[in-house]
């Protein structure tokens, strides 16, 4: 059968907050068959758990946060989208602030670390929700619209087009498609960094938000350009970083995706309106297995693939 799976050993990292600026501390621990991915806020006592759940995410201001009876955790998409790329299943997040280090901005890191620790494979069998009718969600009008669907497809596609209106964004590529059966998540998608702009730096600080972002974490742009020294790591970076984190706002749902997603212009808020549109219409989903994994789509059944 196709297996859950979570990590064969504890791993570790330091690093701070993209919008907090704080110090974080973060341990990724193995944890047993239908767990989920749970994030512990272990900085409180008693330690207060956080499961991924749709209807768990509450702030969804440039990141996505889970929020519990005035716990929160924010920013968890950027690791989330590495436990969907990979197939990691479950999974403890020990956590020592209220917000997951940045890193380097995107989930290559995560994935470096869940790799270091090895995945494993566990005795139960890995559960998939499967999208049978479509499902949309639309926002604004005009220039403002913005969209986000899911539709029946035996694998797991994501199809993502962007309109920044911005020099240096319009040159790049503004549309990208990545399908678990063809592509490779490390490679294709895990290095695509989080994005933004100097002129909006001062209205978010106002906010309490990017104060520990910078050009070590993110991909800076003045009205013009691209302000760092390395300049983008794919040639369109930007969609693909949007293509990162919905699939970290989709793994939310806690069981991967049978589907085909395709969104415009969308962001956490409504990805995460389309997971909630998705589980409140019972006749669009079924809970799927796949007791014979050759019968499931290809590019599940093979553990992930090293860079």
């Amino acid at each position: 059968m196709l297996r859950q799976r979570t990590l064969k050993s504890l791993v570790k990292a330091t690093g701070v907050g993209l919008h907090s600026g704080v110090k974080v501390s973060l341990a990724l621990r193995p944890a047993q068959a239908n767990t989920g991915v749970v994030f512990r806020r272990v900085d409180l006592t008693p330690p207060v758990d956080l499961k991924a759940d749709p209807f768990g995410v509450g702030d969804t201001r440039l990141a996505s946060c889970l929020e519990k009876d005035g716990v929160k955790v924010a920013t968890v998409e950027h690791l989330m989208s590495a436990c969907s790329g990979l197939g990691i299943d479950n999974l403890y997040v020990d956590i020592t602030a209220e917000e997951v280090p940045i890193l380097d901005g995107s989930a290559a890191s995560f994935v470096f670390l869940l790799q270091s620790a090895g995945i494993e494979l566990q005795n139960a069998p890995r559960r998939f929700i499967r999208v049978t009718k479509p499902i949309e969600v639309r926002e604004g009008q005009g220039a403002a619209e913005k969209w986000a669907r899911l539709d029946p497809y035996h694998g797991y596609r994501l199809s993502f087009e962007i309109d920044f209106r911005h020099p240096a964004v319009d040159s790049t590529g503004q549309r990208v498609e990545f399908d678990m059966s063809m592509h490779n998540y490390s490679r294709d998608i895990a290095r695509a960094r989080t994005f933004g702009f100097t002129k909006d730096v001062e209205m978010m600080r106002a906010n309490g938000l990017a104060l520990g972002g910078g050009l070590d974490n993110a991909i800076v742009m003045d009205d013009y350009k691209v302000l760092n020294a390395g300049g983008l790591r794919y040639d369109d970076e930007f969609v693909k970083h949007k293509i990162l984190d919905a699939m970290g706002d989709l793994y939310v749902l806690g069981r991967p995706l049978l589907a085909s997603y395709s969104a415009f212009r969308s962001g956490h808020a409504l990805n995460n309106k389309l997971l909630r549109e998705l589980l409140s219409r019972t006749d669009a989903w079924e809970t799927v297995t796949f007791p014979d994994e050759k019968l499931a789509p290809k590019g599940f059944a093979q553990l992930a693939r090293a860079w």
